[in-house]
């Protein structure tokens, strides 16, 4: 039985594979992309380092997303889920990272960005995020079906938690530090304003967290 038509980003890949030298770092990248849909976890831990050391712009790139939508096909969007989802699980689930040969397939790398992200900016309960993990690693349920109880859930952690939108506001902000700082010629003075920005509103939510809690600490009294 024949092989499954390549798509066309795949075979825009492999041409490009054929004029870099095999085992190169670049190659090895391609060569995840290519495949990412089986190895996302190798393609984000690859994505991650690339942007880090700036190694696009060695490559004749002059951004990250430049280097992802015209290299390796994938939107920019999508390389910022490979890339906080790899650092949540080597964080979270690093058993996942190290048994990942035997885990047939992998969680999509979509549902893993949403445990992050009902973890680290929703506000879920530990019950709440304990249930989605369960959907997640343990029964292996399809993305559309863990997006459903994703929304659900942050549908109602939006309504009792104030302080959701200030810790997405967190998140954001420390994501558009970690884009410029790959970015060449963006000045100092910038992602110091920035650095200076998150800390403040972190800062913000830690008072605010405190009152809540203070107020909770009363009204059990009461």
């Amino acid at each position: 039985m024949s092989d499954s038509p390549k798509s066309t980003s795949e075979r825009h890949i492999e041409k490009i594979m054929q004029h870099v030298e095999p085992g190169s770092e670049r190659y090895e990248v391609l060569d995840k992309a290519k495949r990412f849909k089986s190895s996302w976890v190798e393609l984000g831990e690859k994505l991650l380092d690339v942007s880090k050391k700036g190694r696009f712009r060695d490559w004749g790139y002059q951004s990250f997303e430049e280097y992802c939508v015209q290299e390796i096909r994938i939107k920019r969007g999508t390389a910022e889920k490979l890339t906080m989802a790899y650092r949540f699980m080597e964080k979270e689930e690093p058993q996942l990272l190290t048994a990942r040969e035997e885990l047939k397939p992998l969680p999509d790398f979509r549902s893993i960005d949403l445990l992050r992200k009902a973890k680290e900016e929703k506000g879920f309960t530990d019950e709440e995020y304990d249930d989605l993990r369960k959907s997640v690693v343990e029964e292996e349920r399809s993305h559309p079906t863990v997006l459903k109880k994703y929304k659900e859930v942050a549908a109602l952690r939006e309504e009792v938690n104030p302080l959701a939108p200030l810790k997405a506001s967190i998140s954001a902000a420390k994501r558009l530090e970690s884009t410029l700082r790959s970015l060449p010629g963006v000045p100092d003075l910038y992602l110091e304003q920035l650095g200076e920005m998150v800390a403040h509103l972190e800062n913000e939510l830690e008072a605010l967290s405190m009152s809540a809690d203070s107020e909770a600490g009363t009204i059990r009294e009461i």
